[in-house]
């Protein structure tokens, strides 16, 4: 399948930015560039000047498994029923007729990480995929593409109410590190069992295991400085890939992140301050966590944030202080980077597969929309300005599979 857009302003994120052409083949960016020929046959779609952006990235969201309009029924985010659960997997809660993920093809968002909640200690694996498609494991880019923990009042007040571990920080941070210490030890005796012999299978330990091994990245939740620190404290003592999601007061120990190389995923922006740990929440902190020199990323945390308002949060970002660049790259390249799927998505470059938004107008601008959206080479979204009418493609029309870049 040849696919060519032509006559567009291409914001590639790594590289400058060009008019010209964009030509796919196959599902993946086959060329681009200011004089690319367009082959016979190709379909063309004619930008008209248009930005041409990657697709967006929201890399902490519960789509599919906190479903738009059905309330506490339909919720499948947190399994809490013990501190522990590292061995669940958010692949197998989510629905992909959420509608949550045709408001992702609105904003402009085709790939997404799906987290489990906060309530637990340790709350299992997250997934990696794309936001159109009728069967989730053709959706996945990377499964799983971390294992999600919380610090912070959420277990506090779970497991506190239930009169049991963890009810204060202090509890919390055990918790974890029985974890670490209960699959250290579960290693080691996988290790040391004679070729032949057949060890037991534990899930959890699995789980933690991947994460000792940096297979996949600790996704720990943390507002608060302290917390953050206790965090990196933790990452000190087991020696895994850490990222810190939300990071409300991340700023206040900028320096220490930016020392330690520890990217954060900053957001909801938009949220009151509804509890004590968002006190210092502030769409400023974006521009001071980038000034510090850490890899930021912006995030909705969707149904908190509508995910739509993804690129709502980066351009007010910029109006208090981060720089344009900064604001695209952390809604594309750099939580694809922090998704394990850099090679993948995030960026316009060749190899890379086609997920491209066509705006109708600034990106950065809120009156601007999305226009045209495509995952792997095919228009998922279309809307009409002229009728206000959006379009979505069918969930039957996704390909199976689709050939290495």
């Amino acid at each position: 399948m040849l696919l060519a857009i032509v006559n567009a302003q291409v914001v590639p994120v790594e590289g400058q930015e060009f008019e010209g052409t964009v030509l796919v083949r196959d599902g993946r960016i086959a060329e681009l560039g200011p004089d690319v020929a367009v082959p016979e046959g190709a379909t063309v779609i004619d930008a008209g000047g248009a930005q041409v952006t990657p697709g967006l990235v929201d890399a902490h969201v519960h789509l599919g498994v906190h479903p738009e309009g059905d309330g506490a029924a339909g919720n499948d985010t947190n399994e809490m029923t013990n501190p522990n659960t590292a061995g669940v997997r958010t692949i197998d809660a989510i629905d992909p007729f959420d509608e949550g993920f045709d408001l992702a093809l609105a904003g402009g968002v085709t790939t997404v990480n799906v987290n489990p909640g906060s309530g637990n200690p340790i709350g299992g694996q997250a997934t990696t995929l794309h936001t159109h498609g009728r069967i989730v494991d053709h959706m996945v880019l990377r499964e799983p593409a971390g294992l999600k923990s919380a610090l912070g009042e959420n277990p506090k007040r779970v497991y506190g109410d239930k009169k049991q571990t963890p009810s204060t920080r202090l509890g919390t941070a055990k918790i974890i590190r029985d974890a670490f210490v209960a699959a250290q030890n579960y290693q080691r005796k996988h290790n040391d069992v004679d070729a032949g012999a057949t060890a037991e299978v534990d899930l959890t330990m699995e789980a933690l295991g991947k994460v000792l091994r940096r297979e996949i990245p600790w996704r720990q939740h943390a507002h608060r400085a302290d917390d953050i620190v206790t965090a990196l404290r933790l990452q000190a003592e087991f020696g895994y890939d850490l990222i810190i999601d939300h990071g409300t007061e991340a700023h206040v120990v900028a320096d220490l992140l930016a020392e330690r190389g520890v990217p954060v995923l900053i957001g909801p922006l938009f949220t009151t301050k509804s509890k004590m740990e968002l006190r210092k929440r502030s769409i400023a902190n974006p521009g001071k966590l980038a000034k510090a020199g850490v890899e930021l990323s912006i995030i909705t945390d969707h149904p908190v944030i509508p995910i739509s308002f993804l690129v709502h949060q980066a351009s007010l970002a910029v109006r208090e202080g981060l720089d344009r660049e900064t604001a695209l790259r952390a809604i594309t390249i750099n939580p694809a980077k922090a998704l394990g799927v850099a090679h993948e998505v995030g960026s316009i470059e060749v190899g890379k597969r086609a997920d491209l938004v066509v705006w109708g107008g600034d990106w950065m601008d809120p009156m601007a929309r999305p226009r045209t959206v495509l995952i792997d080479g095919r228009v998922v979204f279309e809307h009409d300005a002229a009728t206000g009418e959006e379009r979505v493609a069918p969930r039957d029309e996704v390909p199976l599979a689709l050939p290495a870049a």
